[in-house]
């Protein structure tokens, strides 16, 4: 399975979610996506199951529990796959930054350097 039809499933998407935040119980885990989602705990072992054979997370045996985690390899193969396109959004924050910036140095020109009332944004009238 490729690592974006893993991911596309927001169930296996919100487990990972519980398990960035440190290593959880197979019942912690199913009793949040069950709550949040309104499926059986069968269908979340299922998608726990997904997740360990697509490498996604592991698990480990700790007396009569199992302990999941997440495994990064994947996540990471995720991210450099994704750093091709990185520069097409990295070029419009750069632009919305020119611009907040922009703004700032507008309204420290101003008298008194106030932004016109109500916290709003100047118009065209303001200028």
């Amino acid at each position: 399975m490729h690592a974006f039809d893993v991911l596309g499933d927001p169930v296996r998407r919100r487990i990972l979610e519980l398990l960035a935040d440190g290593e959880q119980t197979s019942g912690a885990i199913s009793a949040a996506v069950q709550r949040e989602f309104g499926i059986s705990q069968p269908a979340v072992s299922q998608h726990l199951r997904v997740l360990r054979d697509n490498g996604f997370a592991t698990v480990r045996a700790e007396g009569t529990r199992r302990l999941y985690a997440v495994d990064s390899a994947p996540l990471r193969e995720v991210d450099l796959w994704l750093d091709r396109f990185r520069g097409f959004w990295n070029q419009r924050l750069d632009a919305l930054a020119t611009e907040l910036a922009r703004g700032k140095r507008e309204r420290r020109g101003r008298p008194g350097g106030a932004e016109p009332a109500g916290g709003e944004a100047a118009t065209d009238a303001d200028r």
